[in-house]
């Protein structure tokens, strides 16, 4: 009975530090993503904010500010940052302020994985394409946002100016 006790409390040890290197390395991610996304932002020209390839698309400017609402929105909702309120619909606002916001909503992100408590990453949340653990809405975000970089890495390509180099992990 004893090596029963012994081997369940060495796996749930095992079992909490993958939880920490997981949250450490979500953090190192968010880190780059974050400079990356926010180096791709500053190289685009203001007056190339309201560029969009096609009609039916997204501007440059608004790729950013749904991004900044997404991030912004799961940050507060799922994983326990502070609550922020992005206007999407930003028509008139500057680059500066474009930008502001969107590195608003990245560092509460980020202090948010920071401060994320390590037993909650296998809580399920309800979410609106069903329930989901808590460390599936951080990959979620990731993702989310490495979509909209992506397109934005195209805009930026289409208007001439060269992205910033890649940084992945």
């Amino acid at each position: 009975m004893k090596y029963l006790l012994l081997l369940i409390l060495s796996f749930s040890g095992f079992a909490t530090i993958a939880q920490s290197a997981f949250l450490a390395e979500a953090t190192e991610k968010w880190d780059n993503a974050m400079a990356y996304t926010l180096e791709l932002a500053e190289a685009m020209p203001a007056e190339h904010y309201s560029f969009k390839p096609t009609a039916e698309q997204m501007s440059f400017q608004e790729q950013l500010l749904h991004t900044a609402s997404n991030v912004a929105w799961l940050t507060h909702d799922y994983l326990g940052g502070e609550k922020l309120e992005i206007d999407t619909e930003l028509g008139s606002a500057t680059k500066r302020e474009v930008v502001g916001v969107l590195r608003q909503a990245m560092a509460n992100a980020k202090a948010a994985l920071a401060d994320f408590p390590e037993g909650q990453l296998d809580e399920k949340v309800a979410f609106f394409a069903g329930p989901m653990s808590k460390r599936k809405v951080i990959l979620l975000l990731h993702d989310h946002l490495t979509h909209h970089r992506g397109q934005l890495i195209v805009y930026a390509r289409l208007k001439g100016v060269k992205p910033p180099k890649y940084r992945g992990w």
